[in-house]
Formats: C-alpha cells, sequence, structure tokens
C-alpha cells in the first residue's frame, strides 16, 4: 500500500470517534510488551468475525486521544517482519498479521497492524487462551461468542461467496470453453445433454454450479478465473508453486484458471519408465515412475480442500524421486483408515460449492473414493504407497513415492498380486520403519510376509522361496546408502581423488539390477551430491563432466 493510501487509512481511523472492538491504539514510544500485542491479536481477530468484517487494526504511536506520538518501536524494517513468525508460532492455526505498516507522518511514525479476521468456525487463541473485547476493555472472549464463531463451521462456505464487482469478463475464455467439452462429455446420459450447445456461457456456468445466479463466486475465480482476477479473492490465495529441489533447482507459481493451469505443472514434473525385475523372470516389468492420473487426483484434492480463510499457497516439491503435496487446513472429516478401509463417504466438505464445481468439470470425484484409488493405483505399480503426514495443526502433507524403496516389497506385491490393501498398508508401514501394533504385526506373521521380533520387524527375504529363483533375489538385492557411501571413501582415501567414470566403474555392478543403467549413474550422483553438500565428506573440482572427487 503506498504512503498516500496509508495516510487516508491513517487519517479515517484517527477521526473515529473513540477506541471499537475493531480498533485499538498504543502510544508504543519505544517498545510494547509482546505477550499484550498477542492477546490484543488474538481479540481483535476475534472481534472482527463476530463483526462480520475482513480485519481489524492495532496502531501504534497514537495516544488514547488520537493524537499522534511517534513509536520507536522495531523501527528496523526486518525487526518489525519478524513478528509475523512469531505471533504464528503462538496462535491457532498459525495465523498473523495480514500486513504491517510504516506511515512516515509529519508528526511521527505510525505503525498500522492489519489483522485478519478469525476463519468462519475457528476463534484465534493467543497461547491457548481465546480474547475478545467488551467495548476498549481486553479480556477473555465468553463462551457464548465462541460458540457463535464455532458453529460458522456448519454454515459457511467460503468457496460459495458471491464477489459483487465481478463479471463473466474475469473468466478465462478457454477455460470456460474446455469446462463446457467436459461438462458436456459427462452429461451424454442426461436430459439435458442436447440442450448444452444451446446454452450461453452464463447459463452454462450456473447449470454446472460454478456460478449463481449469474454472479461470480470465488469457486468460479479459482477454477476458471484470469489470472489478473485473483485480486477478487483477497487476503485469500489461490496459487500453486511448483519447486525442485534435487541436483538442479527450480520454481514456477500457477495462478487460475486451476482447471487449466494444474496440466501445465503436471509438464513440469520430470517422469520416466524403469524396470522391475521379478524373481521368477527373466522379463523385468516397465513401470512409470509417476503415474498421470495420481498427480492430478493429489492436486485437485488441495484445490478442493485447501482452506482458503488461512491466506496460504498450495505447494508441490519436486524431489529426486519423490513428491511433496502440501495444502492449508486440517482433515475436514474422519480419518485416513475410514476412506481406505471403510469405503467412507463424506457428508460434508470445506468448500461444498467447490468440491461440487470440481465434480461437474471431471476435476474430482465427490464420494470420497479418490483416496483410495490413489493408493490401489501405487499399490498395482509395486511402488510404496502415498503418505500423508497431518502432524501440523495448519496443512496436510501427502508424499507420493517415484521408486522402490525396498525390493522386498516391490517383489512381493508382484508376486502376491493378490494382496489386500489393508495388508499391503502394514508391509508398505514396516518398509517405511514406521511401528506396528503388535496386532497388526501378527497379522503379517501370520500370512509369513515379516520377520524379525516384534517391535523390530522387517518384510521377509524369503520371496525367492516362491519360485525357487534365489540367485534373481540376491543380485536383484540392494545395499543400503551408507555401504556405498563408505566404498567412495575408501576408494577416494586411497587414491587420493576419483573422477566420475572411476566411480562408476567402482558402484555400477553392486547397484541393485532393479535400476537400469541410466539409473544406476543417477543414484551415484545422488549419492556424490548427498555427501558433498549435506554430509559435507567430500568435495568436487573442476567442471561438472571433468570433475574430480576428494575427500574434504
Amino acid at each position: 500500500m503506498i504512503q498516500s493510501k496509508l495516510l487516508n487509512k491513517l487519517n479515517e481511523l484517527l477521526t473515529l470517534p473513540g477506541e471499537t472492538e475493531l480498533v485499538e491504539f498504543k502510544e508504543a514510544r519505544n517498545d510494547y510488551s509482546f505477550e499484550k500485542l498477542g492477546k490484543y491479536f488474538s481479540a481483535l481477530c476475534n472481534e472482527a468475525n463476530l463483526k462480520n468484517k475482513n480485519c481489524s487494526w492495532l496502531i501504534f504511536g497514537v495516544n488514547k486521544n488520537h493524537n499522534i506520538v511517534g513509536t520507536n518501536y522495531r523501527n528496523h524494517r526486518p525487526a518489525l517482519d519478524s513478528l509475523k513468525p512469531e505471533i504464528a508460532n503462538k496462535t491457532t492455526n498459525r495465523i498473523t498479521f495480514i500486513e504491517i505498516f510504516e506511515v512516515n507522518h509529519s508528526q511521527g511514525r505510525v505503525v498500522l497492524f492489519q489483522i485478519p479476521a478469525a476463519p468462519p468456525g475457528f476463534p484465534v487463541a493467543w497461547e491457548g487462551h481465546y480474547y475478545g473485547r467488551d467495548g476498549e476493555v481486553l479480556g477473555a472472549l465468553n463462551l457464548q461468542e465462541i460458540e457463535q464463531i464455532r458453529k460458522q463451521a456448519n454454515q459457511f462456505d467460503w468457496s460459495a461467496q458471491i464477489i459483487p464487482k465481478a463479471s463473466i469478463n474475469d473468466l478465462d475464455p478457454l477455460a470456460i470453453l474446455k469446462a463446457r467439452e467436459v461438462y458436456k462429455s459427462k452429461s451424454k446420459d442426461k436430459a439435458i445433454f442436447n440442450d448444452i450447445d444451446n446454452w450461453n456461457d452464463a447459463a452454462f456456468l450456473d447449470k454446472a454450479k460454478i456460478t449463481i445466479n449469474g454472479k461470480i463466486t470465488n469457486a468460479a475465480i479459482i477454477l476458471l478465473g484470469k489470472s489478473e482476477s485473483t485480486h477478487y479473492l483477497s487476503p485469500s490465495i489461490a496459487k500453486i508453486t511448483w519447486k525442485l529441489e534435487s541436483e538442479e533447482s527450480g520454481y514456477e507459481h500457477f495462478d487460475p484458471p486451476l482447471s487449466l493451469t494444474i496440466n501445465n505443472l503436471y509438464q513440469k514434473i520430470r517422469n520416466y519408465n524403469y524396470k522391475i525385475l521379478p524373481v521368477d523372470s527373466l522379463t523385468p516389468i516397465e513401470v512409470s515412475k509417476y503415474e498421470q492420473w495420481i498427480i492430478l487426483e493429489a492436486l485437485n484434492n488441495c484445490i478442493a480442500h485447501q482452506d482458503y480463510s488461512l491466506n496460504s499457497r498450495i505447494n508441490v516439491i519436486e524431489k529426486t524421486d519423490e513428491l511433496i503435496f502440501t495444502n492449508a487446513g486440517k482433515f475436514f472429516e474422519g480419518n485416513l483408515e475410514e476412506y481406505l478401509f471403510k469405503d467412507k463417504t463424506p457428508e460434508k466438505y470445506r468448500n461444498s460449492f467447490l468440491a461440487q464445481a470440481m465434480v461437474n468439470l471431471g476435476m474430482i470425484d465427490t464420494v470420497g473414493h479418490g483416496i483410495k484409488k490413489m493408493f490401489l493405483e501405487q499399490k498395482k505399480r509395486y511402488l510404496p504407497l502415498p503418505e500423508y503426514d497431518f502432524s501440523a495443526s495448519d496443512k496436510i502433507t501427502l508424499k507420493i513415492y517415484g521408486r522402490v524403496i525396498n525390493e522386498n516389497y516391490s517383489k512381493l506385491l508382484i508376486e502376491k498380486a493378490d494382496l489386500d490393501l489393508y495388508t499391503t498398508f502394514l508391509l508398505d508401514k514396516v518398509q517405511k520403519n514406521q511401528q506396528l501394533t503388535k496386532e497388526e504385526s501378527q497379522h503379517l506373521k501370520k500370512q509369513k510376509l515379516a520377520e524379525g521380533r516384534y517391535p523390530n520387524i522387517f518384510v521377509t527375504s524369503k520371496i525367492a522361496s516362491i519360485t525357487g529363483e534365489k540367485s534373481a533375489y540376491i543380485k536383484n538385492k540392494a545395499f543400503d546408502k551408507k555401504y556405498y557411501k563408505d566404498l567412495i571413501i575408501e576408494y577416494i582415501s586411497k587414491y587420493g581423488k576419483a573422477t566420475r567414470s572411476e566411480l562408476y566403474d567402482l558402484l555400477l555392478t553392486k547397484i541393485s539390477d532393479v535400476l537400469n543403467e541410466k539409473q544406476k549413474k543417477a543414484k551415484v550422483k545422488n549419492l556424490l551430491f548427498e555427501m558433498a553438500h549435506k554430509d559435507k565428506t567430500i568435495i568436487s573440482t573442476g567442471k561438472t563432466k571433468t570433475s574430480e572427487w576428494k575427500i574434504k
């Protein structure tokens, strides 16, 4: 916000008849208690929600008579900006300031803290306590007000909210055209099929439940909006960031229309085929590193279930052999096991309007089968199952593996194609060194799929006995990273240095034949990169193709 607009905003607040429940003035001439600041943050968040306002304001450098006295509070910008994470660390869902502004007024410096309204359904706590205001008095948020905010979770759908100033001109024509094509394709067996081509765009958008009575919704901007129309969603964010973190690095941001741009993001992801050799065959099975459907399902789930009130972007991090998807918000209903093993159908969605629109455009499956299907598809490809992380209070993380972790696991899936999903889920936990209950361990041992003494069990290594091809099992058995790293250190210590080709000669014959030659070389490159940049045990000299490695 430019200084002239900030001055106008400050003057607007100064002309208020007194402090209200949405505006608080403090002198804070030199400093201010961090604890009090946090309590006011909680109170002003909650009061903005209860008063149906988008934000509230805390102002330093102004006395109770609305006279500017100036403030030296954190008068270096980096110190002021550091307040955002400091506040987030102690609030519900890590909510923090929308922005912190400085006004250089002729009578002194003024700091304006723009504070967001508490998200519908979630009162904001400071260090576990909810605060509010009774007039100008700061105090605990009463139980009636806490419940009033909490009940909003069952009433409010952010995605269905109308944007009064937006029009159909803010939507992307190509996105609308593609949406019409998909909608018509999905409606082949419906009575409306022959009428669809006769609808104008406004009628189609209403029929597809993307707009409401011709009015543009938040969901419409997310799915079909022009990139320059995203300001209508502010302070919420509709953006996906792809970031590459491996031997190479890179990033790109993807804005609406997300119904189209997710396909552009998919094209960024590096994919290739590799081979898994069954123990009873000389013919390898070829699978792709990632399945396109799984990636798009993960992306669409992030879009559908994102908590847009938390003002966060969706992130996709691509590592060497895995993809990590992160979206804001908690798992909205039920738990993972209910969707995988009990065929749970959700009764409600965080963004019901958006979810229905995405169903109509063929982007997601509304009956809740998408999660289970992702697991089944990964099982069919003999790779580790998707891995959800719900440990953070304000986000959900999903990891998709594009590599074999444990050859025994993959070979078991090849040899025992009839394994049920629950048993596969338990084997997957074992290969990832995740703790099993005694009952889960006994389930695997009863089927002779796991060995060892509880709790230290591992996927059975006796796969070869199924077919008698023990030599194939031994040849395809991989060693852990430490084994390869020790070989590299031993070689360089003995000869003083090593070229990349020398290290290929040393290691390629020792790496599992599950990988082809290109993948084996990639593995060596990754080992060298990790040893140089993470372990810091070796260094490289020279250009990439002629580089030599030495002990650091």
